[in-house]
């Protein structure tokens, strides 16, 4: 059985109310949704297809989210 991997998995919400996720680890890897379950789903299925694809990953550890007034 192969081992399940976890990735990091960054969600926005765009100006048109649109959720956008994507996956620092894998470039190019990026998904959007009307709402977080079909978002979810959608983003594993891109996970899916860039490892299929070959797309090499790189080691990203999320230290955290900071909001900045400017």
């Amino acid at each position: 059985m192969k081992k399940k991997r976890e990735f990091t998995v960054v969600i926005e919400r765009d100006e048109e109310g649109w959720l956008v996720a994507h996956v620092p680890e894998l470039k190019g890897c990026h998904t959007q949704a009307r709402n977080l379950d079909a978002l979810m789903k959608r983003v594993r299925e891109a996970i899916s297809v860039c490892l299929e694809s070959g797309e090499s990953t790189q080691f990203l550890e999320l230290v955290g989210v900071q909001r900045v007034s400017v």
